[in-house]
Parts: C-alpha cells; structure tokens; sequence
C-alpha cells in the first residue's frame, strides 16, 4: 500500500518540494544467569534473526582482556548517569572519533539535522530502537535527539556493535544497552532493559528485524495503545508485519522502509557490492580470480555480490526460485543452477535469499574440502549451522568470526560469522550509503509521529516516493551534481509538478548489475 489514505500524507512529505522543509504542528523475570563460560549460548532465540546482520572487525574493544560481562559492571558516565550498560564506558573518547568521521560520509543527516532542528519535528517522541549499533547509527541517533525525540536503544545483533560506540553513546547521555558478543539471554535482557523502564514509555519503534517488535508484543502488548508507529528497515522484519497485518494482529501503523527506492536500490545494491569483497577479504585473505562461488538469490543483495565477484574475476554461478530474476541472472551473464549441481565443485557460497534452510546439512557434507560458508541475508537462518552442532563434527576457531568445522575424515569447510550476516559482523560498510538508508528512516519516523490520527491505518505502507526523491537529492551535491529542471512545457506533457514526484508508483527503478563489471 503506498501513501495514506486519498493519497494524503503529512506536511513533512509535501513541503520536500522547496529548498527548505516544513513539519506538521506538533518485570520481565529472565533464565538465570550463565556463568562465564557458559554466557556465549549457542542456543537459538525464540526469534531467529536477533542474531544476524551488521557488526564491524575494527572494534577498539575487540581485542580487550576483561572478561567482565558489562551487566556486572557499575558504570557511569562523566555526568554520573548509569542508564546504560555497555562493555566500557573509557572507550568513548575512541566511539566519539568514529562518530565524527561518519558524520562527513552522513550529507542528508546533517542536512536534515541542520534544516529540522529549529522546528523540533520530533519534540515529545519516545523512540525505542533496535538497530546495529555503528558509528553510522550514532549520527542517526543524535541527528533524532538533535529534532526533538527521546531514546532508547539495544543492537539487534549479538556481533554487531562498535562497543567504543556505544560507550561514546553513553557519555553523550543515550541510554544504550547493548555491547559486541553479547549471549541470547543478553541480547532479551538489553532489549528488555530498553523497554521496561519506570515513568517512561516508548510512542514510537524503529526496528531492524523485528525483534523489538515481537517483544513488545509477546511482554508488553499494552504498550501499544500509546505508540504511533513503527518503522522497519529489515526484510525479515517486513515480512514479520505483513504477517501480523495479514493476521489482524498489527494494532499501529508500521512503514516499510526496505522496500523504499533509496533502501533497496542503494543500501541493498550497492553497499553489499563493495562490502562482499571487504568481508571475504578480512576473514580468508584469498584471491577471488578463477575461484568458482554460487551465490543464492539474485535480489538487490545478490546483484551487489555477483557484480563485485564477476569484476574479480570469479566464475559465479546463480540459483534463484523468481523466474524474473533469474532471467536477470542469465541476461547479466551468470549461469543459473540449483544448488545440488554445483555444490561439489564450488569453493565459495553466498545466501542472499532471507529464507530458511537454503544450505542445508546435507549440502554442507557434500561440498569440497575448505569451501567457503557465509550469509549476506538478513536472517541468520538461512545456513542450517544448528545441524552442524553434533558430537561427530569439531568446531576450530581460526581467528574473530571464523571457524573450520572438521568431519571426521579431515574434510573442513569455513564458516564465517557462524551463518550471520557477513559484511559487518566480519568487516564495514560503506558510510554514505548508510547514510541514505539513515535518512530514509529520519523521514519515516517523522511522517508516521506527526500524522494526524486515522491517515494512516492498522496495515503496513511504503514511504511516499516524494520523500524518496528527497532524500536522494540531499546526496547530490557531494558529487557536485546538477539536475535538469522540466520547463512548465515539459511538465505539462508528461503531467508532472515541475517539483516531482517524477515517476508513478508502479515505476520499477532498474538495477543492471552489467554497469558494474569491468573491462
């Protein structure tokens, strides 16, 4: 569904077209604790995908010899808050460098920091947030509470956070529970510690997979009385409202934001073409010319990676369940197989589908010795790694985020970030385009706080495509680039405001992953 009702959305989406932008008027009990060498769980959450997605390998904490879990530490911050819980709080110095050299790759957020904070679009909102915690994300955070809004926030990744990030978070007074390596009973409890807290309640959501949802959900459904909204990024986490929605259970208007042009055709397109290389690169050190790797899924995410890997000079082969992206996969030059016929010869494979159980174990026994085992897939269920846990097969841990698992006759395959998602559990992503994904998410929360009560419903909608276009033209002049402005004759004969939006609804936005490959 796109837009409000009668095509109707709030001030914040039909002023974009001027140079300036305007705004409408304004306890849980938990499994008891493990000890510290049991506080690593392998076991699964009740929500498979609290455990994929972004996370970084350059962490100054990483490497740190205390062993403390944070939740037994006393912290407080320089203004003696202790409404946080992260792995240390004298790594903030470091977290705060990091911000700062986001902001400059972050154009549309300070933009919209700079434009926004005098009208204050967000005073009075209560975000609870469930994101990866990165330098990008601070930006985006501060950029929330610099227009108004309160925040509340853990990772929805145990692998995910930037802890020298999260400290630098803390010191500048957000409330941030969440740090890198976290076990499931932390992760719950980080979430838990966002939500459930006395004489504050959150009015609105900004999720990552849905798990912040689903527990409010599961433990505090009377919370949704006084929120407004919920603004999702994830395509697992879309999926999980279209469910509800489906269901008659979803009781606030949600937006999807990963489907929005700006998300899927930058973020999911170009960010995992060039972090696909950076994250095989970290983990393995190998050399992608002439190495044979099957890549599951040719959406946004698996143009990037093929793209990235054909230019390298890799031999990839495709599979796929769409018959039009598979006729994509074909035009652009990639073989489309299914799994079971090339599984044997590959030395490299790549779920990109966000599905269940695409390699299974039975795959996993068939591949060659030292083969390569990752996920670029949102969901960390897509890799069956549960059915490699059996007393038959040994775990070797090679370094951060990579492991042999050895059969008994010496075979080994590589599994990195144990079937999580890849690029930031084992490397970084590119900032500006973050930066476009960050501000999609600014302008949905906005769009669903100030909408007036009953444009939108109980469903799941898309953002309007004027705020799309908006946001793509806040990253225009970091490329010192200049549109082409229609003539009042122009617009009149293609029927357009001379101010956009410039395609229709059903308009499809191209993605020819060919451009990408070089000579």
């Amino acid at each position: 569904m796109l837009g409000g009702p009668n095509g109707h959305f709030s001030k914040i989406s039909l002023c974009v077209m001027g140079t300036d932008i305007q705004f409408a008027d304004q306890k849980q009990e938990f499994n008891k604790r493990p000890t510290k060498i049991g506080r690593r769980s392998l076991s699964r959450s009740i929500s498979q995908s609290s455990t994929d997605s972004y996370s970084s390998a350059a962490s100054y904490t990483d490497s740190s010899d205390d062993e403390t879990s944070p939740r037994d530490k006393q912290q407080k911050n320089s203004k003696g808050s202790s409404d946080f819980c992260v792995k240390n709080i004298k790594q903030a110095e470091f977290g705060r460098r990091e911000i700062e050299i986001a902001e400059q790759e972050m154009p549309a957020l300070m933009a919209l920091r700079k434009r926004a904070q005098g009208e204050k679009p967000l005073a009075g909102a209560k975000i609870v947030g469930c994101t990866h915690i990165t330098a990008q994300t601070a930006v985006l955070m501060e950029t929330l509470g610099a227009l108004g809004a309160q925040c509340r926030w853990a990772a929805c990744n145990i692998y995910s956070t930037l802890n020298e990030v999260a400290a630098a978070l803390a010191e500048s007074g957000f409330p941030v529970f969440a740090w890198k390596g976290e076990s499931e009973d932390d992760f719950w409890w980080c979430i838990d510690r966002c939500v459930n807290v006395e004489g504050w309640q959150p009015n609105m959501i900004l999720d990552d997979g849905g798990d912040l949802t689903h527990w409010i959900y599961k433990k505090y459904p009377n919370m949704f009385k006084k929120i407004k909204g919920i603004v999702e990024e994830s395509v697992t986490g879309v999926h999980r409202l279209y469910q509800l929605s489906k269901a008659g259970k979803l009781c606030v208007p949600a937006m999807n934001v990963n489907d929005s042009v700006t998300k899927q055709k930058f973020d999911n397109l170009y960010c995992c073409r060039e972090s696909i290389l950076d994250g095989l690169k970290r983990t393995t050190d190998m050399m992608f010319g002439g190495k044979q790797v099957v890549v599951c899924g040719y959406g946004e995410v698996g143009k990037g990676c093929c793209a990235a890997l054909k230019a390298m000079g890799s031999i990839v082969y495709v599979t796929e369940i769409d018959p039009i992206c598979a006729l994509q996969a074909c035009m652009d030059g990639f073989r489309l197989v299914k799994l079971n016929e090339v599984i044997r010869q590959v030395d490299i494979v790549i779920t990109c589908t966000g599905n269940k159980n695409v390699v299974t174990r039975e795959h996993l026994d068939r591949m060659k010795n030292s083969c390569i085992v990752c996920n670029m897939g949102h969901s960390n269920t897509e890799i069956d790694v549960a059915s490699l846990r059996t007393p038959e097969l040994t775990w070797e841990r090679v370094r951060s985020q990579v492991d042999h698992v050895i059969w008994p006759d010496g075979k080994r395959i590589v599994l990195l970030a144990e079937g999580r998602l890849l690029n930031l559990s084992c490397s970084t992503v590119p900032t500006f385009v973050l930066s476009i994904t960050a501000t999609t998410q600014a302008l949905a929360l906005i769009e669903l706080y100030n909408a007036p009560e009953g444009r939108y419903k109980q469903d799941v909608y898309l953002l309007p495509k004027k705020m799309d276009e908006y946001v793509a033209s806040l990253h225009l002049p970091t490329f010192d680039a200049h549109l082409t402005e229609l003539t009042d004759e122009q617009a009149k004969y293609l029927g357009l405001n001379k101010n956009g939006p410039f395609k229709p609804n059903y308009y499809r936005y191209c993605s020819t992953t060919s451009l990408f490959i070089l000579p």
